[in-house]
């Protein structure tokens, strides 16, 4: 604090905050009478200052900080987070890369748990697949809230397949997807897709691209819940007129994990197989024309 002696009494002229841990042994009354200037710094103590009345607050503020950067993963990782990682990987494997990795995939998709755990590939939490145990890869299937894989005991050993998303040309359609019979089995088939997408899709229909199938979902992005077959950022949706497709001979599948899917004809949905298409969550009507 800087101070001076002026005829009507005490005048402050700059004034800093300050911790002092001990009291000075100096009173300010005789300096003031002298009409000297007092200035007291204590850099060092300045981080304290603000914090010494709440100090076991903040205490217990961080000690709350650190247990839930603990639930998160962070700062050493966690079991969530490993097993995470392992799916994302099996995932990658078994929908795209067994035949580069040279697994050996049967045609309904189902390869051997000790197969893929032999790889030389790291999961992306950076752990090599070997340090992994079957339990890991049971507890990765139990927790995929898309159900994404199935498992498979025989003759002792397990195995395990992605339920669908190939671009794998080993996977047969048949062997992998139970064909769907009748249009009163689906109540809803829907394409989740972005409107960036529309000018093409209506010029061209719906491809697989460089998968085995067109991906259609039977229930809509609703209340958080979690809809396989659709990503939940989508801003359109394009809803099959199923009767009409498959009485034009078009088959369709459903997945274990209920994802409705076909190879189209020639790989495509043409337009004339909508049946309408909405804005979401909006829910307008996009028209559009059918085609022949």
């Amino acid at each position: 604090m800087w101070a001076s002696l002026s005829s009507s009494g005490l005048r402050i002229l700059r004034c800093r905050v300050v911790y002092l841990p001990n009291p000075l042994p100096i009173s300010p009354l005789p300096l003031v009478r002298s009409g000297f200037r007092i200035r007291i710094l204590m850099d060092s103590f300045k981080k304290n200052a603000s914090f010494t009345a709440s100090s076991g607050s903040s205490r217990r503020g961080l000690e709350k900080n650190d247990n839930r950067e603990r639930l998160r993963g962070r700062g050493g990782g966690s079991c969530k987070d490993k097993i995470d990682a392992l799916g994302r990987l099996l995932t990658r494997i078994l929908r795209h890369m067994a035949s580069e990795l040279k697994l050996d995939m049967r045609s309904d998709g189902y390869v051997k748990v000790q197969d893929l755990l032999k790889l030389k590939l790291k999961t992306f939490a950076n752990i090599p697949l070997h340090m992994h145990t079957v339990d890991d890869v049971r507890e990765a299937v139990k927790k995929d809230n898309k159900q994404r894989f199935s498992l498979l005991e025989e003759n002792g050993e397990l195995l395990i397949r992605a339920n669908q998303g190939h671009t794998i040309a080993t996977v047969e359609t048949e062997s992998l997807l139970k064909p769907i019979l009748s249009p009163e089995e689906v109540l809803v088939c829907v394409h989740g897709t972005y409107k960036k997408n529309l000018e093409s899709i209506l010029e061209h229909g719906l491809k697989c691209m460089k998968r085995l199938h067109v991906h259609f979902s039977c229930g809509l992005p609703t209340d958080g819940e979690v809809i396989s077959g659709m990503r939940r950022d989508v801003n359109l949706l394009i809803f099959l007129d199923v009767r009409k497709a498959m009485e034009d001979g078009m088959k369709l599948y459903i997945s274990d994990n209920k994802v409705i899917l076909t190879e189209g004809f020639n790989g495509v949905v043409p337009v004339k197989y909508f049946r309408k298409v909405e804005l979401w969550p909006k829910r307008e009507l996009i028209p559009f024309q059918t085609g022949k």
